[in-house]
């Protein structure tokens, strides 16, 4: 489909006949589109293969893309590679108004009572990930972060019984649906790439697990607190219970919401900090303040460690996990006097937006300090920082995300000093979550210094 009416988007130049600019974004998609924003500006047109595809970049083309109904910029037509992990009927596999329902089940596992939990657990698991490391050494940073959120996720969201075979056959499973989510799948989700058997067979798997503790719990009577309770307690509008296999579509959408991309996040948010030792004092002696009468973690703690707030969102700035968002254009979308018809691809890309000048300054830099008074540079607009989404679609795990990223490094920087093994990797464009080139290593020793925590 091409666009040639008189107010077209700007194509990007150097498409190629049949590809378009395929080659490119699978070589560097990031570089790609910052090129078609310095060319072009706010809205840019490239194609991938026969796609036509629109690129809005800056806060006020955010505002238009994330402001757009349902009905007009669509996700769930773009999100169909997400089906054979969540399953038939669960997410956007669902009517809008019951993907509304299920999203709106996963509100009481993150209302404030729940979050003073979380805080307790997710120190108890970044401890016990700590006490296994020994006084020295070397981890990949990538695996052992993938590693540890997962654990947290589960023991979180789905309680004692999965997060106890984590490291028997839950972790392995859940880290073949991961790979099931690359670039290929996403235009070709049923494809029997070896990925995607792999993805298949590791749903199975999974279900059976959960359907196991589910048919248990009920002949058992236990109701423990856990959100995969709460969704066998849940009822639809309509009074209907979930099944199992809605269960489970549910709690995987609400794990590959925050899991994966908390593990990358927390990956970038190490590699970062230890480029940053000035930084890392400020973090420490923030740390010391903070529990120097409680020596406890909690969620009034984590809540007033600012410093590390600040390089959590400077990670999710550099490096977002998603570095793109996007829809498909159901009905024209009119912007700044340019037409995008029915048909094409509307997209954000967090990488290219977080890295304006106008809105950050020295973009290129970590400078965790441009979200503190007074420059908050996040502030200034609702959509410049996107790392988690905008509009309705926003990932509603955000604050989830930052407890979690927040409880992991004061465990790990409380007891450790770092230091990167190499130079800073490369983002793997090859994964829909986009974290660093892998083996990714870092050095580790054991702190002489006092715990801050008891």
């Amino acid at each position: 489909m091409a666009l040639q009416t008189e107010q077209a988007v700007p194509e990007l130049a150097g498409g190629w006949p049949l590809i378009g600019h395929l080659r490119d974004f699978l070589q560097d998609p990031v570089s790609m589109l910052g090129r078609g924003w310095r060319e072009h500006g706010e809205l840019v047109r490239f194609r991938l293969g026969p796609r036509d595809c629109v690129l809005f970049t800056g806060p006020e083309a955010h505002d238009a893309y994330f402001r757009a109904p349902e009905d007009q910029l669509d996700a769930k037509a773009v999100y169909q590679f997400t089906v054979p992990i969540f399953g038939r009927g669960v997410a956007y596999d669902a009517a809008p108004e019951i993907m509304d329902q299920q999203l709106g089940f996963l509100y009481p596992a993150l209302r404030e009572s729940a979050m003073r939990r979380f805080a307790r657990l997710m120190f108890e698991e970044a401890s016990l990930f700590a006490n296994g490391l020994g006084d020295a050494g070397t981890i990949d940073l990538p695996q052992a972060m993938n590693k540890l959120t997962v654990r947290i996720a589960s023991r979180c969201l789905l309680g004692r019984e999965v997060r106890d075979q984590v490291d028997t056959g839950f972790a392995e499973a859940y880290h073949d649906l991961q790979k099931g989510i690359n670039t290929l799948g996403f235009f070709f989700p049923r494809l029997p790439t070896p990925a995607h058997r792999r993805r298949d067979r590791a749903r199975r798997r999974v279900v059976a697990l959960f359907s196991r503790i589910m048919t248990e719990r009920r002949r058992s009577g236990a109701r423990p607190d856990d959100f995969m309770q709460t969704l066998m307690a849940a009822r639809y509008k309509d009074g209907r219970a979930l099944t199992d296999d809605e269960i489970s579509g549910i709690i995987l959408t609400a794990l590959f919401a925050g899991q994966h991309t908390s593990a990358v996040l927390a990956t970038w948010t190490g590699l970062e900090l230890l480029r940053a030792p000035s930084y890392l004092d400020l973090i420490r002696n923030e740390m010391r303040e903070v529990y120097r009468e409680t020596e406890a973690m909690s969620l009034t703690g984590l809540k007033q460690q600012l410093a590390l707030e600040y390089a959590v969102r400077e990670n999710e700035r550099l490096h977002p996990p998603l570095i793109l968002l996007i829809r498909k254009v159901l009905r024209t979308v009119e912007y700044t006097g340019h037409t995008i018809p029915a048909g094409a691809l509307a997209m954000v890309s967090p990488a290219v937006s977080h890295r304006l000048p106008e809105v950050f300054a020295d973009p290129e830099r970590f400078v965790p300090e441009r979200f503190a008074p007074p420059a908050s540079e996040d502030k200034q607009h609702d959509y410049a920082l996107i790392g988690f989404g905008g509009g309705k679609h926003r990932c509603m795990g955000k604050h989830f995300a930052y407890l979690q990223l927040k409880a992991i490094w004061s465990v790990l920087l409380d007891r450790f000093d770092f230091r990167a093994d190499g130079a800073v990797p490369a983002p793997d464009y090859g994964s829909w979550v986009t974290g660093p080139e892998t083996p990714c290593r870092i050095r580790y020793k054991r702190r002489t210094k006092a715990s801050v925590f008891r």
